[in-house]
Order: C-alpha cells, then sequence, then structure tokens
C-alpha cells in the first residue's frame, strides 16, 4: 500500500475536475513505461516467524537501505518512525513501503523495457540480503502467509493501518487476512487515452483470473493445505465488495474517466490527511463529502489531495489511477514475477497483441469471467472455462503475449527480446504444474507434512546457517 505523499490542498469543484486529473495521466505510446510492485513475507530464520518493527527489525532493515544508498533513498517517517523509503537518483519514482504486518514492497520505478525490470529486481533483492542477512531476517514471496494465524503477525506503525484495522471486520470476513497474510505482484501500464483506458481495463479486467491461475502461489493456511491454489484469491473473495472485484460498470462500452469517478464517489472513504494526520471517518461517503455535506470531515471542504488518497483505497482487480495497476495475482519466484510484467505488457502494449486480446475475450460475455473469478481460487488452471479449461484460454493469451513482445522488439545485449520472460508460463500452459501444486507435492512427499519448509525453499536469498 502506498506511502504518504505532499497533499494537494486544491478544493474539488466539479465531478470533471476529477475526470480531468485521471485523464492527465494519458501519455503518446512513445513515453509508456512499466512499474512493477513486489511484497514479500519477512521471517526470522532462527524461529520462522516475522521479524518485529523493532528492534533488529523491519525498521533496521529500513534505515540499513537508505544508510547503504543515501542517494538513492530517503527514509519516510510516520512520527518519527521509518515506515518506508523515497527514491531517488537511480531509484527515481520508485519506492519501498511496508504493508500492515510488515510485508516488504518494492513499488519500482517506471522503467522503459523488462530487461530493465528483471535488473531492478535483482538489485532490490541484493540490497535487501546485504542489509537483512547479518539480522538473521529472510523474505519469502508466497501469495498467503503459509503457517501463522492473524493473531501471530505484527502490526507496522502506520496510521491509516489502524483505520483499515478496525473498518474491515465491518464489511467482510477475510479483510484482516488480506492486510495482514497475503502478499501480490502487481504490474502498472499506461494508457493513451479515455478510449485505451477503457479498452486496456476491459481486456486487463476479463483476464485477471487467467493471470491468477497462472501464478498461484498459497496452497496453504495455517500451516495445512487450505484447498485452494491460491488462498490470497480467495481472500479476496470475502474482504469488502464495495470496493474490490470486478464492477459491472467496468465493462459497459461507453465506461471512461467520467464514470469511473462516479462509481470511485460512491466506494466508503477509509480516512481523510491533514497536518500530518489521519482522521477515521470510514464508511463515510466522498460523494456527500465532496458536496459539503459532512463539515466533520477535513473541515469541510474536500480536497484533490483527498481524492488522490481515496483513489488508493479501491482494491479492485484492475484499479485505474493515472495508469492502470494490475492486482490480480500471487507473489511468487523472481522469474514468475518478471514473467507477470511481461505477460502484461505483451497483451497491452502492442497495438496487433491488444487487439487479439480483446477479440479473444470478447468471445465470451463478460459475466462468464466474473463467474470464473470466484472459481480459480480453488482451481486454478483446471477451473472448467468454455468447455474446456482455464489452462486452454492461458495457452492461447500467452501466446499473444508471446507475439506482443516480440512486436517490441526491445532487446538486451543478448539480442534477446523481451518475450524471453514468459519461458517460465510455458511449462504451466502445456500441462506442467503452477508454482502453488509444486508446493503440495513437496509437503506431500519430501516434506512429510511439515508446510514450514516452504521458507527454505521459496526464500529470495541464503542467510547461511541460520535458516537451516
Amino acid at each position: 500500500m502506498s506511502n504518504p505523499r505532499d497533499a494537494d490542498t486544491t478544493p474539488i469543484g466539479s465531478v470533471q475536475q476529477l475526470a480531468d486529473y485521471i485523464a492527465a495521466g494519458c501519455k503518446p505510446k512513445s513515453e509508456y513505461r512499466i512499474g512493477t510492485e513486489h511484497e514479500k513475507f519477512g521471517y526470522q530464520a532462527a524461529t520462522l516467524r516475522p521479524p518485529p518493527y523493532e528492534p533488529d527489525g523491519i525498521r533496521t532493515v529500513l534505515q540499513g537501505l537508505a544508510a547503504a544508498d543515501p542517494a538513492g533513498w530517503e527514509l519516510i517517517l510516520e512520527h518519527g518512525a521509518p515506515i518506508g523509503l523515497k527514491g531517488h537518483g537511480p531509484h527515481q519514482s520508485a519506492s519501498v513501503s511496508l504493508e500492515p504486518a510488515g510485508q516488504f514492497e518494492l513499488s519500482g520505478g517506471m522503467l522503459q523495457d523488462l530487461h530493465a525490470t528483471r535488473d531492478e529486481l535483482a538489485d532490490h533483492i541484493a540490497a535487501v540480503r546485504a542489509v537483512a542477512a547479518p539480522l538473521g531476517i529472510g523474505f519469502a514471496p508466497l501469495g498467503h502467509h503459509p503457517t501463522l494465524g492473524r493473531a501471530d503477525m505484527p502490526w507496522m506503525p502506520k496510521a491509516r493501518y489502524a483505520i483499515m484495522r478496525r473498518y474491515m471486520p465491518l464489511v467482510g470476513q477475510l479483510g484482516l487476512d488480506m492486510m495482514q497474510r497475503t502478499c501480490t505482484v502487481q504490474v502498472n501500464l499506461d494508457y493513451s487515452s479515455e478510449a485505451d483506458m477503457a479498452r486496456k481495463l476491459r481486456v486487463s479486467l476479463a483476464l485477471q483470473p487467467v493471470a491468477t491461475a497462472l501464478f498461484a502461489n498459497s496452497p496453504f493456511v495455517d500451516g495445512k493445505p487450505s484447498g485452494f491454489l491460491s488462498s490470497r484469491a480467495r481472500v479476496w473473495t470475502d474482504t469488502d465488495a464495495d470496493r474490490s472485484g470486478m464492477p459491472p460498470v467496468m465493462f459497459e462500452e461507453d465506461f471512461g474517466f467520467e464514470r469511473y469517478v462516479e462509481w470511485l464517489l460512491d466506494v466508503p472513504m477509509y480516512f481523510v490527511e491533514r497536518y500530518g494526520a489521519y482522521k477515521d471517518v470510514a464508511g463515510e461517503s466522498f460523494r456527500e463529502y465532496m458536496a459539503g455535506r459532512r463539515p466533520h470531515i477535513g473541515n469541510g471542504r474536500a480536497t484533490m489531495g483527498d481524492f488522490a488518497d481515496h483513489m488508493t483505497t479501491a482494491f479492485t482487480d484492475v484499479r485505474v489511477k493515472r495508469f492502470l495497476e494490475m492486482r490480480g495475482s500471487d507473489a511468487g519466484r523472481p522469474d514468475l514475477m518478471v514473467a507477470q510484467s511481461a505477460l502484461w505488457v505483451g497483451l497491452l502494449y502492442d497495438d496487433a497483441a491488444l487487439a487479439a486480446a480483446d477479440a479473444l475475450v470478447r468471445l465470451q460475455p463478460w459475466t462468464a469471467y466474473q463467474a470464473l473469478r470466484a472459481e480459480v481460487p480453488r482451481l486454478a488452471l483446471d477451473a472448467p472455462w468454455a468447455g474446456g479449461t482455464v489452462r486452454d484460454l492461458a495457452r492461447d493469451v500467452v501466446a499473444i503475449a508471446r507475439d506482443g513482445l516480440r512486436g517490441r522488439a526491445r532487446r538486451n545485449e543478448d539480442a534477446e527480446d523481451e518475450s524471453v520472460y514468459l519461458a517460465p508460463l510455458d511449462p504451466m500452459v502445456k500441462g506442467g504444474p503452477t508454482q502453488a501444486e509444486h508446493w503440495l507435492s513437496r509437503y506431500h512427499g519430501a516434506w512429510q507434512g511439515d508446510a514450514s519448509r516452504i521458507f527454505a525453499e521459496a526464500r529470495l536469498y541464503d542467510i547461511g546457517n541460520h535458516s537451516d
């Protein structure tokens, strides 16, 4: 979840003003960039429990990253406590933030190609290892925490999380699990116009269940098989229906910036920020606040900064901001994290590929994709689809993405185009296991029913004798 930002105090005067704010994100194709956000669970090698905020925990890791690269990272403080990092210089447009239980998130910079995305991830893992490994702290990218319950997870000192912690149980059974026990990979991509945004949104929203299936990586809850291959995706089916999922309005042919704003104004608020403090207004109407009928909120005057914050509290499977954010996948192996970025870049950034993907998804009604969203958490690629399975659909989707990446023709020093990053998906679409199914085979075989052994095999780096 995002870090605090400098608030825009411009008063809101109309819905059109808000639509224009989002439309300002439109850019020519030559300026398209790729942003990848990835989260991972920290664990103490000696106990496999999450590291605390302090001492010798998450705070120390943040401080260590800033100290190791003072020209690249600046600590973000909330009431004197480090809660993230703001990037500068080589990390311009990047940030590091903390999820509620200390899940560590890199919000990567906006990069020109997937070769840079791969390098950014490798550099981040190396930097984190240099700071965290001497503390006996490892990180494992998994979609849902495999062994511990909510009561065993820590809370980070971010004020907005205290507000959400109170409100979440009022609107869903699994909202606190979402906050404390899930990790995802998100891909941020650009659009050129309102029509381009709407087309890319419909295609990517319809195909989020395919991504959920391909990247399923969370088969364990509380140390046992959960019955779901993506327990993270299962959590999202019962979190907060007012702000998540696949809103039908997004599939309408005349959907655009103003229609999105109208939908967003009816998403209940969480908070407003004034002078560095968060006020709990969870459940209040932003529409009523904007109209001046909520004088107890924000001194009675809604600002553009309030709206920018409110946008971050919509949790649809694809989120509309001044770019589109793909949100449907579990965190996973580094090569699969890059593969997810490759999948969406290939589908959405090449004109021919986008047209092919649009034609493919239009073969079925939008309601079929909404129904599929409920099936893939349990069955992943084996979920029924159009007389076959999701694996059949995924095979076509990956083929279109590969053509799109070849069409982009962005080559590395070895003359390879970006399609090489789709390679980890090929065994799965041909019938091989997902990450989740691989872990289940280990659980029922070599691990002899001990799900905690996943940490040693899923870890991002070796932390020496501490991890054995």
